[in-house]
């Protein structure tokens, strides 16, 4: 597992060369859920409200993210992705879906199958905190 996270660390930065994986991965939470306060994204995420803050600083400085005002709440601010936040999103997706599609080019379907279940598995297992 130290493997698998250390090479998703690695090819996050050779995607996109802003994004690390947690930003990847904040952005994704953010288009999932057609955005969220930064202490939802704590929360989700079980990190520390200053590491979120320092994220969103990031992310908002690079133009992917910006706040909103809450509608129902003015009180509130919610991030949302940008349309540039988007774009680099969608951009990243698709090269990591490409180099997955390359590494298992070569394996027999019954081993793809046994892959998916087994990955169904462990993340079934993950308590989701929404």
């Amino acid at each position: 597992m130290t493997i698998f996270a250390r090479r998703a660390r690695a090819s996050a930065g050779r995607m996109h060369p802003e994004l690390s994986l947690v930003s990847y991965t904040l952005l994704g939470h953010l288009e999932e859920r057609d955005g969220c306060r930064a202490t939802d994204l704590a929360a989700h995420y079980a990190l520390d409200k200053s590491t979120v803050s320092r994220q969103v600083a990031a992310l908002e400085r690079t133009g992917l993210i910006e706040r909103r005002q809450d509608p129902e709440d003015h009180r509130v601010q919610v991030l949302h992705l940008t349309a540039g936040g988007r774009e680099i999103l969608a951009q990243v997706t698709r090269s990591r879906r490409a180099a997955f599609r390359e590494r298992l080019a070569d394996w027999p379907q019954d081993d793809l199958v046994r892959f998916a279940a087994y990955l169904e598995r462990y993340n079934a297992g993950v308590a989701d905190t929404d």
